[in-house]
């Protein structure tokens, strides 16, 4: 698929508010209604837009403490690697999970939870009772810099194949 300069614009208008009608959205881009939402369908038929979220404030959820967590596995065999990520996949305080390289962890999560009490729970009670898990390592947030959730689309050209 092709991407010009239009297909980049809608992108980087959706990531910033992916409740912009299309009427707007059209405008701001410069072509009428039906095109644009031809558009976008196109970007949703191949995957590229993969979904719209809802953005909520954690900490006013009282959801104040964000752990970082390496992970190391006793075996790296795709069977034990499977096992923990149909685990660590199902617990709703997980954010991310990323197999990494270059540390001493096999994996890197993102977790989110209310105090350090309920960390204590998740980390005993979910995370080092899963098979294989024979090392977590933690560390904790004390002041997010920057968040974002737009992808940086700089690199893309006009015409470019995605």
């Amino acid at each position: 698929m092709k991407l010009d300069r239009t297909d980049r614009r809608i992108l980087e208008i959706l990531q910033r508010n992916a409740r912009i009608s299309n009427l707007e959205l059209a405008d701001r881009i410069g072509l009428s209604p039906t095109p644009c939402a031809r558009r976008v369908k196109r970007l949703e038929d191949s995957g590229l837009i993969r979904g719209t979220a809802t953005l909520l404030d954690q900490s006013r959820l009282g959801l104040k403490l964000t752990a970082w967590i390496g992970i190391s596995m006793d075996r790296h065999t795709p069977d034990r690697f499977d096992a923990f990520e149909t685990q660590v996949s199902a617990f709703p305080e997980v954010m991310g999970c990323s197999v990494v390289t270059g540390q001493s962890a096999d994996y890197l999560l993102c977790a989110v939870v209310p105090d350090m009490q309920y960390y204590e729970r998740f980390l005993l009670g979910k995370l080092t009772r899963i098979p294989g898990v024979t090392g977590v390592h933690s560390s904790f947030e004390l002041r997010r810099v920057v968040q974002h959730t737009a992808l940086p689309l700089d690199h893309i050209g006009n015409d470019t194949e995605v």
